[in-house]
């Protein structure tokens, strides 16, 4: 049994702006910086291997939180948005011709223009969790959270997920005998100031 825990990087403006990151190399902005030098991993993750998605913010997050060099892994790059990159999703939701649609209509195969489906994200992902072979730490995205975490679930992007993704946490899954399963609740990230 391999353990592999993640963690979304912090917040950048495009985060910030409500605009779609996708594979555009965003950087984190100021504030996270901050936030995210005053927190360390808790045990036994600290032990874990580190990989980080080789987008700048992914990469920042993974050296502010551990002060460790992250091994980059390009299947933890963020789902490819195509022409929706960089757009509001607000905006692309007002729009009913735009084809953007709440992640719970999803499904497998929901697929920006000219992007990469949910599906192929998860033939992705889950084509690097199968090669692990020690304790993992990833420092990645939402969309790869939300993938990996539907697969240990069950749930297939159609109707209100059973988890939510949130920032300062790390979410464990274990990979056993082909199977991607839940650690339970997430675990919050260790402010430095609180020992």
């Amino acid at each position: 049994m391999i353990r592999l825990g993640l963690i979304r990087h912090g917040p950048t403006a495009w985060n910030r702006a409500g605009r779609l990151q996708g594979r555009s190399d965003i950087p984190l902005d100021e504030d996270a910086h901050a936030e995210l030098a005053a927190l360390f991993l808790p045990a036994p993750w600290d032990k874990a291997q580190l990989c980080s998605s080789p987008l700048a913010r992914a990469m920042q997050t993974a050296r502010l939180i551990t002060g460790q060099e992250p091994a980059p892994v390009p299947d933890l790059i963020e789902m490819n948005w195509g022409a929706w990159e960089g757009q509001h999703g607000a905006d692309l939701l007002a729009d009913p011709n735009s084809g953007y649609c709440h992640i719970e209509d999803w499904g497998w195969a929901f697929r920006p223009p000219g992007g990469e489906s949910v599906g192929e994200l998860r033939d992705r992902v889950m084509g690097w969790v199968s090669s692990l072979e020690q304790d993992t730490v990833a420092v990645c995205h939402i969309g790869v959270m939300r993938v990996l975490l539907a697969v240990a679930s069950g749930w297939a992007f159609d109707g209100p997920a059973p988890f939510r993704v949130k920032r300062r946490r790390i979410y464990g899954l274990e990979w056993a005998d082909g199977t991607l399963s839940s650690m339970g609740e997430a675990e919050r990230l260790i402010q430095r100031d609180a020992l």
